[in-house]
């Protein structure tokens, strides 16, 4: 027999608050067309990209994260000394080691909290709700900080066609805690190694330093194959979660999917039949693409325009570089 004491954990946890922050520079198509052969009408009927947010040199992936976990931290209504960990997910943090976590929760002012980064591409935020949900009950931590942030604009290449247009950069963080009721549904997360080429970086760090290319490594995918995968592929984990849940299409207030492409977002709420009363999030017109940023940024801005309202049941599910994915069903704080 086990001499190890059971987990004194919370029966549950939940989403407590979210935050948000923008780069203050707002990118039209109008500059992205200075480099690539293309056109405003283009980009918003491939993509439904208006603008982007891109960082200046004081914005980078720690300070904004900071401002981001700051908001958070103050809807949620707890302190940052009362965060026991950090969960960073982002592929934009340029230093192998320390992880930006640490930097991060020694200048919110937590108390030596626990703190790591996760690399899981446009999943991140998902892989750490997942992470900090199992903190929570196994009682490691009793309110865990989950931030998603990128700088993409440091990985795109302008004369890309394919990608140019894109990415955009900022940080969403939430805070996560204890619940005495049911309010982050099971995982459905996995990866599909065997894709992991139509969504990758152009070459490793080691082929740039050593001078064995002259541009800098950006991020490269081959469309098509990877509006296949995420029209078919994502909408069968997303109704997945909905059944882990037990919840139906009609049962849904918000959809929030990753902001990677309008055309994937309208595939996706076509095939999974969602009602119109279904709010979904569209925040890719204004942000763009940003990765492991996309779904809480998209949820705060929900939030802060009305458009959902604390309480609201939402299914959200990220999806890119891997190939990886993460999908649930939470209740919005």
């Amino acid at each position: 027999m086990s001499k190890i004491k059971p987990a004194k954990g919370a029966p549950y946890a939940r989403i407590l608050g979210v935050g948000g922050y923008r780069p203050t520079r707002v990118v039209p198509n109008e500059v992205i067309l200075e480099t690539i052969d293309s056109s405003d009408e283009w980009i918003r009927s491939r993509s439904g990209i208006q603008t982007r947010h891109w960082a200046n040199d004081e914005e980078t992936v720690a300070a904004m994260s900071i401002e981001a976990s700051g908001k958070a931290i103050a809807d949620a209504g707890i302190t940052a000394e009362q965060v026991g960990a950090v969960i960073v997910s982002t592929v934009t943090h340029f230093k192998q080691t320390p992880a930006v976590a640490t930097e991060i929760a020694d200048k919110l002012g937590t108390n030596k909290a626990a703190a790591f980064d996760i690399s899981a591409g446009c999943a991140g935020f998902g892989y750490g709700l997942t992470l900090a949900k199992g903190m929570i009950v196994e009682g490691s931590a009793e309110y865990v900080l989950v931030i998603g942030v990128e700088r993409l604009s440091d990985l795109t290449d302008l004369e890309d066609r394919a990608t140019a247009f894109l990415f955009g950069d900022g940080a969403g963080a939430v805070v996560v805690g204890p619940s005495n009721e049911p309010a982050i549904g099971p995982t459905i997360w996995g990866s599909e190694g065997d894709k992991s080429e139509t969504i990758k970086q152009t070459v490793p760090w080691t082929d740039y330093r050593e001078g064995e290319v002259e541009r800098f490594p950006a991020i490269t995918q081959e469309g098509q194959a990877v509006f296949r995968w995420a029209v078919f592929e994502m909408a069968k984990v997303a109704q997945q979660a909905l059944d882990a849940a037990g919840i139906a299409a009609s049962d849904l207030d918000v959809f929030i999917p990753h902001q990677a492409n309008e055309r994937i977002i309208d595939s996706m709420v076509k095939t999974l039949k969602l009602p119109e009363s279904v709010t979904v999030a569209r925040d890719v017109r204004t942000t763009g693409n940003t990765s492991a940023a996309s779904i809480p940024l998209a949820m705060e801005r929900l939030l802060a325009t009305g458009e959902a309202k604390s309480g609201d049941t939402a299914l959200v599910i990220g999806f890119g570089a891997g190939l990886v994915y993460a999908a649930s069903v939470v209740t919005l704080p």
